[in-house]
């Protein structure tokens, strides 16, 4: 199926419960939730797939989900690369980005579903994780986007990984100010990653070739408030016609013919974010080509070999199509959770772009 055109306050609530359901069929009994049947579990998609869950009303499954990461957390706050329920499948790495991304889920979380009692049982995680993803921040603002096994700091920062935490921050500071938490440490470190993300494009790819040929480094720092307003609206037209692909959907890396679901949805939800609303509708109506019978979606479709590639269809595509859907229809109250950026001492929308740079300072 495809144009699906979706406006505030029609959720398709019928259309979307069989992808509600394919997250919730491939959730294990233990929470964890794989990126597909047999596959593999990593921090940052698990989550993903766990607001999709809250989205489509299973709290108790989403609880599930978070409790699950609780328990694998390591003493110093962080997670492994990857899972396969009990094991371990990546020890090689543990990533920035990834770790600080159960703060995003668990104040979606809150939002829908009002659990101040469960939001307060995973404070203890959510404080360790970003404690963790703090000590990786330099004196630049940067935030190093992974440690090796041993925990060494791999020693470079990324554009998409740096956004997402720089979003995962806003909601850890809405997290600790709900329960009562002084934490004034990390406001600083969040302005101080904004400012490295504006203003010293240096400290990114410093020690490989650039990433800025995947588009999540074009719209993510959209996404996440790093730039709203003019510059947001700047920032996605400059780079439209080199990603975007007219019925089809967003490459995911401009030199190579694939658009990927999960990439389109995260620029629907930039684009909205920028004031977009005509082309954030657009987009989302052409991905609904790439549905499956049950639900799912698959992970993209190759341009120049006409096919679906790969063989696969994540839960976090499916979590990423009821993110959209959820920001597009406003259907809950962790709709404008991506398209808006609220901290709770100014209490309404602020410009990230806009803040005034400051010094780091660690607590």
């Amino acid at each position: 199926m495809s144009g699906l055109y979706l406006s505030k306050g029609l959720y398709p609530q019928e259309f979307l419960r069989p992808t509600v359901q394919f997250i919730l069929d491939t959730q294990q009994p233990s929470g964890e939730i794989p990126w597909f049947e047999g596959g593999y579990t990593d921090p940052w998609d698990h989550v993903e797939a766990a607001m999709g869950l809250a989205i489509g009303g299973e709290h108790d499954a989403a609880r599930r989900a978070y409790s699950w990461l609780a328990g694998k957390q390591l003493e110093d706050g962080s997670w492994w690369a990857s899972y396969r329920g009990e094991e371990i499948d990546n020890r090689e790495r543990r990533e920035s980005n990834f770790v600080a991304y159960v703060a995003t889920g668990l104040w979606h979380f809150y939002l829908i579903s009002g659990d101040r009692d469960f939001l307060s049982d995973m404070w203890a995680m959510v404080d360790r994780a970003i404690g963790f993803v703090l000590s990786l921040q330099t004196e630049h603002g940067e935030i190093h986007w992974a440690v090796n096994g041993d925990g060494t700091p791999k020693g470079d920062a990324l554009v998409t990984g740096c956004s997402s935490i720089y979003k995962s921050l806003e909601c850890a500071i809405n997290i600790a100010h709900t329960l009562g938490h002084e934490r004034p440490g990390w406001p600083l470190a969040r302005t101080a990653l904004g400012q490295a993300l504006i203003h010293k494009p240096e400290r990114f790819d410093r020690t490989w070739e650039s990433k800025s040929r995947y588009s999540m480094d074009w719209f993510y720092p959209v996404l996440a408030g790093v730039y709203s307003g003019r510059e947001a609206q700047a920032r996605l037209a400059s780079r439209w016609d080199e990603f975007v692909e007219d019925k089809l959907g967003c490459r995911c890396e401009k030199q190579e013919p694939w658009v990927t679901i999960a990439e389109s949805c995260e620029l629907v939800m930039a684009l909205l974010a920028a004031g977009d609303h005509a082309r954030a509708v657009e987009v989302y109506s052409w991905l609904h080509q790439w549905r499956t019978s049950d639900g799912s979606y698959w992970t993209g479709y190759q341009l120049v070999e006409d096919l679906l590639w790969p063989d696969e269809r994540p839960t976090w595509t499916a979590g990423a199509i009821l993110l959209a859907a959820d920001a597009l229809t406003g259907h809950t109250a962790a709709a404008n959770l991506f398209t808006r950026v609220q901290l709770p001492q100014q209490g309404e929308e602020t410009l990230a772009g806009s803040v005034p740079e400051r010094r780091f300072q660690a607590d």
